[in-house]
């Protein structure tokens, strides 16, 4: 479904105490701001409490509240979680305290397991307690290799802790689309032939260390992914939107499976702060309505009963039929239109 049950006026932060943000694709691509997120940002810190969460590794909390405070927000280190942050706290449940640990990444990931005090080295030949493995700009085949001797040091895949920042396939960045700490994981894995615990999105981990360091009791999160983000808030147990800044856009919400699927998508960060509009549902179900817009699911067919404004809220009721359906979207002819639509 596409939204929680509150008055028809209500916006998507009513009854929220703690809103967290995704920052790539939702804040910022590269090293500029996202147009009206800034401004919708500080909006909503004017009343609730903001925190941001980033499966970036290659960065400290302190750099990244830099770089938002540089953008035009109010941000303090404390109000970042990092999936370094989470990474190191699935550490310490791994080994003992002060261990040697192979770090895998930039500064942000150093940082972190420093200020848990383990000792930090790069090289198998130190016989390492364990492998935590972040993206970093300058990671490359000598840091995967060190990874891979010394996780398979007794040669059967067996050895020891393997923990990944996160999974991320691609990130988002200033030129365009680029490999994620996924691929590297990727391809460690294929040299070890076994699988690291992740901390990041779209595992709980990174969500949890958040809602406890705010209190949160109602919290909402904000993300650009689906496969990451949604799936990750979901887990979780906590509501997502899904904004059209970054990664995915019409055609993957469409498709999204039923446990990476939004509480809400909006095209931008200034509809958090505007009604959301109900979805009304034809008595048998096959057609979804929002403010004007209809689509319905005959057979095999998606079609587009009213365009209504022909943007986000045709986007809104393709969804809503889609989801209620229970159809996967391979199943269904889905006009080209909606792909576009928002």
């Amino acid at each position: 479904m596409l939204h929680r049950r509150k008055p028809e006026s209500a916006t998507p932060l009513a009854g929220v105490d703690v809103l967290l943000a995704d920052l790539d694709g939702v804040v910022y691509a590269g090293q500029a701001a996202i147009p009206l997120a800034v401004e919708s940002l500080n909006r909503a810190a004017e009343t609730i409490r903001v925190g941001y969460i980033t499966n970036n590794a290659s960065r400290t909390d302190q750099s990244v509240a830099d770089h938002l405070t540089q953008l035009g927000l109010t941000v303090e280190a404390a109000d970042v979680v990092t999936s370094p942050q989470a990474a190191v706290r699935l550490l310490a449940e791994q080994v003992a305290p002060g261990a040697s640990i192979l770090v895998v990444g930039g500064a942000g990931l150093v940082d972190e397991v420093v200020k848990a005090g383990f000792v930090v080295t790069r090289s198998a030949d130190d016989k390492p307690a364990a492998v935590i493995q972040g993206f970093a700009p300058e990671v490359g085949w000598v840091h995967l290799a060190e990874a891979a001797f010394a996780l398979n040091a007794d040669g059967v895949g067996m050895g020891i802790p393997w923990i990944a920042t996160n999974t991320d396939w691609t990130i988002p960045v200033a030129r365009g689309i680029a490999p994620g700490n996924g691929t590297l994981v990727s391809a460690v894995h294929t040299a070890v032939g076994r699988l690291p615990l992740v901390a990041g999105k779209p595992e709980a981990a990174i969500f949890l260390e958040a809602t406890r360091r705010f209190s949160a009791q109602n919290a909402l999160f904000i993300g650009d992914r689906l496969d990451t983000d949604i799936l990750g808030a979901n887990r979780a147990g906590i509501p997502a939107v899904l904004v059209l800044t970054g990664i995915d856009r019409a055609k993957q919400a469409l498709a999204a499976d039923k446990e990476s699927r939004p509480a809400f998508i909006i095209e931008n960060l200034q509809q958090l702060h505007e009604p959301y509009p109900e979805t009304v549902f034809s008595k048998d179900g096959s057609t979804a309505t929002v403010n004007g817009a209809s689509v319905r699911i005959n057979g095999n067919d998606v079609q587009i009963v009213k365009d209504g404004d022909g943007g986000i809220n045709l986007l809104r009721a393709a969804c809503a039929a889609i989801y209620r359906s229970g159809r996967a979207i391979y199943g269904l002819n889905v006009p080209e239109r909606l792909y576009l639509a928002q």
